[in-house]
Parts: structure tokens; C-alpha cells; sequence
């Protein structure tokens, strides 16, 4: 058994879908049945059965799952510490302004007791390019927030955080317990420059199209609050200013904190799981 088809088998096996799998490993579907095919014939057995209801394990596909992410873990580990050895293990991680975030941090801790001996790099990356640099190379991984376009990316949810308006302190609706994006019809809102994602764009507008300044960090976002009496969103975990407050929106989708890549070298598989973990923590 070769570890790259194992790794086909355990995306099949996560996924329980083929087309899924596939555009998961940036593959075409034919190449990835041919290799469970051949995996089945390798082991006697067959592992995955496929139905009108879609694809489930059999007992033996099971045990392989259990034993393939045992053996791809501790290849992992072992490419890492040679890696590391060499002093070649280096991890470039773009981070969408959580650094402060207890999940980032139990990341951050965890990893290091994982991987004492690679060096992580930190891109901070501002609110224009929500995989944080990721399409463009610029990093090995992203911990950001969706929704944006996940075209030929891996993108794993971690937690989704409710959502608010953030508005002035003396703002007539700063007064209520909860909003819902009616009640901001007809307000100025902080928007993105022109080229930013469509979908990220989208979901930061409420779904409509807006009007106001134009914006790209975090804190230029909570200054044309404060300067402008502008409108906009935010996680209801973020505080602002004490000039500002942020009123709950009640009609808002949750907003999903991801752990996103291109391609998965070890350390970036070790990157997910452990972030996984951390933020469930």
C-alpha cells in the first residue's frame, strides 16, 4: 500500500463521496475510483460501497480507516522531524486579525509542543483578501474567517461566531437589545475596496449592496464608525472601543472561523488537526 493511496482512501472514506474527495485532493474523480479500486484488490477486501443513498464503509474499510490515519500521521511526523533536523521546517501561517483570539492561542501552544523545532511565520493580513494570502503563495496556510471563494482550496470550519452592528455609543439604535438588518436600511456601511471577494464582500454587506467609506483594516473599519457614524459587522466576541458598542443581529448567519489551504505538505495537515482540537478546546 502506497501512503498516497491511502490518503485517497481516507478522503473518500471522511468524505463519503467521490466528487467531494476529489475536488478535495484537486483531483478528477476517475484516477481516485481506479485507486480505491486497486487499494481493494491490494488488501482482498472491499472497503467502500457505493449506493443510491451515496458511499459507506464496510466493516473492513473501518479498520483500514483507523490504521491509514494511524500510518499517514506518523509519515507525517517523520517528514516533519527530518525536516526539522535538516533545519528546512519552516511554516508560513496567514491570520485574518484573531491574533487574540483563546483559540489562536491554544493553536499556537499546542503546535509548538507538537513542532518544537519549526519555525512558524505569522502574515497578518487585512480585510481585502480573506485567505489571508493564500492564492497568491504568500502562505502555507490560512486561519481567517468565511465565507470566500474556496475554488481549488481545502477549507475546514472551526467555530461559527454570532454577529452584531457595530454602531456609536450615542447611536439611537445602540439602545436595543438585538437588531435585525431592516432596522439598518437606508445607513452608511464600511465597504471593502473594489475586487474583493464577491462572497466575502456579500456576507460583511448583509446581502444587499451599501454605500460608505471605503475601508481595509480592522481598525479603519471601528474609525469610520466612530469619524462617519457609519454601520457595520462584526463577531459579538470582538470589543470595541469604549466610543462604540455592538448590538446583536438576530437575522444574521453565524460567521465561521476556517482553517484553509492549498496544498497539504505534513505540516500543514498537522496545522488543521491541531487547530481543529484547539478550537473545540
Amino acid at each position: 500500500m502506497e501512503l498516497r493511496t491511502l490518503r485517497y482512501f481516507v478522503a473518500v472514506a471522511e468524505e463519503l463521496h467521490f466528487g467531494r474527495a476529489a475536488a478535495r485532493l484537486h483531483m478528477s474523480q476517475p484516477p481516485l475510483s481506479r485507486a480505491i479500486k486497486q487499494l481493494e484488490t491490494g488488501v482482498g477486501a472491499v472497503l467502500l460501497v457505493r449506493s443510491a443513498a451515496g458511499v459507506a464503509l464496510t466493516p473492513a474499510g473501518a479498520a483500514l480507516l483507523d490504521e491509514a490515519r494511524a500510518l499517514l500521521d506518523q509519515a507525517d511526523r517523520v517528514r516533519v522531524r527530518v525536516a526539522a533536523a535538516a533545519g528546512a521546517a519552516t511554516l508560513t501561517v496567514g491570520i485574518l486579525g484573531d491574533g487574540a483570539d483563546p483559540g489562536a492561542t491554544r493553536l499556537a501552544d499546542a503546535y509548538r509542543r507538537r513542532h518544537p523545532g519549526v519555525e512558524v511565520r505569522v502574515r497578518d493580513a487585512d480585510l481585502t483578501d480573506p485567505t489571508c494570502g493564500l492564492r497568491a503563495g504568500l502562505v502555507d496556510v490560512a486561519l481567517t474567517r468565511g465565507p470566500f471563494d474556496e475554488t481549488g482550496l481545502t477549507v475546514r470550519e472551526l467555530r461559527a461566531d454570532p454577529v452584531g452592528a457595530v454602531l456609536r455609543a450615542d447611536d439611537p439604535l445602540a439602545r436595543r437589545d438585538r437588531l435585525e438588518l431592516a432596522d439598518l436600511a437606508g445607513r452608511r456601511w464600511f465597504r471593502f475596496p473594489e475586487g474583493t471577494d464577491p462572497r466575502w464582500q456579500g456576507y460583511w454587506h448583509g446581502g444587499e449592496p451599501r454605500e460608505g467609506p471605503v475601508v481595509r483594516a480592522v481598525q479603519e473599519c471601528l474609525q469610520a464608525v466612530l469619524w462617519n457614524g457609519t454601520v457595520g459587522l462584526t463577531p459579538l466576541g470582538h470589543r470595541p472601543p469604549g466610543e462604540l458598542t455592538v448590538v446583536p443581529l438576530t437575522d444574521m448567519a453565524p460567521n465561521p472561523v476556517v482553517v484553509a489551504w492549498k496544498d497539504a505538505t505534513p505540516l500543514v495537515r498537522s496545522f488543521a488537526e491541531i487547530a481543529t482540537a484547539a478550537y473545540r478546546g
